[in-house]
């Protein structure tokens, strides 16, 4: 329906240019919202005031000449102008009507479009470094990822899921190495652990099946260990003892011993996080690893078209890249004096792999303290000549988990936190996916474990579900009481009551709310529209009766109730949330 009212002003606007009301070079931003109020129409545009000065006229007369156009349409009540210029359209009363046959027919298709056109879209996100188990922050990401990729999917896009795996750099070296301390202290050695080590109990667990598998093979006597390692927190330096002790275990180990150890970790971990992942209804189309930009010569590949295009420089032993010269703060440094190249020659490799794989949308979810990292990333691809306008990364607040009034811990490296999966296990996944997209990810987020535990209408998702589950307590009464509801002979213009038109007219935007989610982003569009549409059923069904003795009017009511439990079902599984038929 916006389509269509867009298309109208579309051309009411090219009438008014041709007839010389408007420049030639009139070219206005047209925006249709659904009205929230039905004494103010079906639809609003700001048409007016949003291109007065561009029309050179007031807004209220720009509308006036646009009105008059707009002529008669046979789908269309009246429009009429409101306020300051605003342009009010009332769909005619039967319009609405057809909304219920068709979402009927359609089925799990409504809603659906085409408005993608196949374009090819990439969306990374979560890519937590597996060095522990996923925790409730994570969550948050994990969520607005799956459903981003699904609203994006529902409107026709061509999208694949990824995951980028950290599985190198010092944060591995320093799980690897905490196993391995861990190990020593089950083989019978006397550990001081270091302060910044992992130390959840996941690494006793992965310990002790190094130590089962291997016995004492991996056993390297504690002196020799910390021989030459300086001291650790608070008298020394936590940063130079794990560093120290990294070094001590891959000399002391041996380059395979010390694989084996780090890849015993590596692969523990990220199957932990693979699994949780999917029993939270997310799944990924690639798994990437990092450590494949090295062995595949892509990192240097990466630096070497930076060189070759002048965007390289050496200073003190090492090569930096100009990224100032493309809106970044500072010069960043791409390979060490000591010839080890940097994380973000990494980020560099990774990014312009991904465009070799022609993407033509790049999409990263981050976490908001990644904040930092977005303006060298695009100046790195603007300097390769990639198309950086392409790539687009979305900022997600962590969300706090509060229990009691009091918030929970989420800090992976002392091991004090909530695993995704303990929450999963104590609210539910729907519970869960719901809470997470339902306010703008760059918004701070408290998850009220309270209230998603609550089986009440004041529990949003249980609200939205029980208004599903309750039309199918209509299915079950009309086969209990032998009634049949005949859907194909429905005589809906026996909807008249307010209840039922606000229905009808939700009805109508539904696919407008999933493409506009899609489009912007947020799939809290969505929720919201499902908490109002529920609300709007709920009221409906308190107010009126569905199984009455009329039978053409007991058939239009359940025929509205039938449609409406389709959207919900639809939008619900577009949040990866279930749609219960009994609660």
């Amino acid at each position: 329906m916006k389509q269509q009212l867009e298309q109208l002003l579309v051309q009411s606007i090219d009438s008014l240019i041709k007839q010389g009301d408007l420049a030639d070079s009139f070219q206005p931003k047209i925006i249709i919202t659904a009205s929230k109020d039905l004494a103010q129409g079906d639809f609003a545009s700001n048409v007016c005031l949003a291109n007065a000065k561009q029309a050179g006229m007031p807004p209220r007369q720009l509308a006036e000449k646009i009105v008059q156009q707009i002529g008669t349409q046979d789908w269309l009540e009246k429009v009429e102008i409101a306020g300051p210029g605003f342009i009010n359209f009332f769909l005619r009363a039967g319009f609405n009507l057809s909304i219920v046959q068709t979402v009927l027919q359609q089925a799990e298709k409504f809603g659906l479009s085409d408005f993608g056109q196949n374009k090819k879209i990439q969306i990374e996100f979560v890519s937590a470094n597996p060095t522990g188990p996923l925790h409730v922050g994570h969550g948050r990401g994990a969520a607005y990822g799956a459903t981003l990729a699904n609203l994006l999917k529902a409107t026709g896009h061509d999208v694949q899921c990824e995951y980028y795996v950290n599985d190198a750099g010092r944060q591995m070296d320093i799980l690897g190495t905490s196993v391995w301390l861990r190990y020593l202290d089950l083989a019978g050695e006397q550990i001081m652990f270091p302060s910044n080590a992992y130390q959840g109990d996941y690494i006793w667990d992965i310990a002790a099946t190094l130590h089962r598998e291997n016995g004492d093979a991996y056993r390297i006597d504690a002196e020799a260990v910390f021989k030459g390692v300086h001291a650790d927190h608070p008298e020394g330096d936590k940063e130079k003892h794990i560093d120290d002790l990294i070094e001590n275990a891959k000399n002391l180990l041996g380059a395979e011993k010390y694989r084996t150890v780090f890849n015993l970790a590596l692969d523990t971990l990220v199957d932990v996080i693979r699994k949780d992942l999917k029993q939270f209804g997310v799944d990924y189309d690639v798994w990437f690893s990092e450590r494949q930009l090295t062995e595949k010569g892509l990192v240097d590949k990466a630096i070497q078209t930076l060189q070759d295009k002048g965007r390289v420089y050496e200073s003190h032993g090492a090569l930096w890249f100009k990224s100032t010269d493309f809106g970044d703060e500072k010069d960043r440094v791409v390979k060490r004096e000591n010839g080890q190249t940097t994380y973000f020659a990494s980020d560099i490799a990774y990014h312009m792999n991904k465009f070799d794989r022609g993407f033509e949308q790049v999409i990263n979810i981050w976490g908001s303290d990644h904040h930092g990292y977005i303006a060298r990333v695009k100046a790195a691809l603007t300097a390769m000549d990639y198309p950086a306008d392409k790539l687009e990364i979305l900022l997600v607040q962590f969300a706090n988990l509060y229990e009691n009034g009091e918030m929970m811990s989420m800090s992976t490296r002392s091991g004090e936190f909530v695993p995704l999966r303990t929450l999963r296990e104590d609210v539910g996944n729907d519970a869960a996916r719901f809470f997470y997209v339902m306010r703008k990810v760059d918004q701070h987020m408290d998850f009220d474990l309270n209230l998603a535990r609550e089986q009440s209408t004041d529990n949003p998702v249980f609200y939205v579900q029980y208004a599903h589950a309750r039309i199918c307590s209509v299915e079950r009464q009309c086969a209990e009481l032998g009634v049949k509801i005949a859907l194909d002979k429905v005589n809906l213009q026996k909807l008249e009551n307010a209840h039922e038109q606000a229905l009808l007219k939700q009805l109508v935007i539904y696919p407008e709310r999933v493409a506009s989610a899609a489009e912007r982003r947020e799939p809290h569009i969505v929720i919201n529209y499902l908490r109002e549409l529920s609300q709007q059923f709920h009221s409906w069904y308190n107010a009126h009766k569905f199984i009455v003795e009329d039978e053409e009017m007991r058939n239009a009511r359940v025929a509205l109730a039938f449609a409406t439990r389709q959207v919900i079902k639809n939008g619900l599984l577009l949040m990866g949330v279930s749609a219960p038929e009994k609660m």
